[in-house]
């Protein structure tokens, strides 16, 4: 199953939920609604600067990860942004395909 990054700093509302419900049933909510796109949560960390939480989640497929992350940023009390991580097998595959490109100005 796909596994992704994600990065999210809590704004406005989202700090003031965080601190009346703690850490814990933050990771709860992730964790349920990742279950609700059939995927499931591998890490989960709070961090300081500019992202608050840090952590790492398998889903089914690019779609299904870009749906929670379009509701969770829906909400204005969270902004996620999602990277997709890619396993050594895949950049070996990709190392060896060779696509056609021209550069700007070539």
């Amino acid at each position: 199953m796909p596994k992704y990054l994600f990065e999210a700093t809590y704004v406005g509302a989202g700090i003031k939920g965080l601190m009346q419900e703690g850490g814990t049933k933050r990771r709860e909510a992730l964790t349920e609604a990742l279950k609700s796109i059939g995927g499931s949560l591998e890490s989960f960390y709070y961090a300081f600067g500019y992202y608050d939480v840090l952590g790492v989640f398998e889903a089914p497929d690019d779609a299904s990860a870009a749906a929670l992350s379009l509701i969770v940023n829906s909400t204005g009390s969270v902004n996620v942004r999602l990277k997709p991580l890619l396993t050594v097998e895949d950049i070996d595959e990709a190392a060896k395909k060779t696509p056609s490109y021209r550069a700007p100005g070539q």
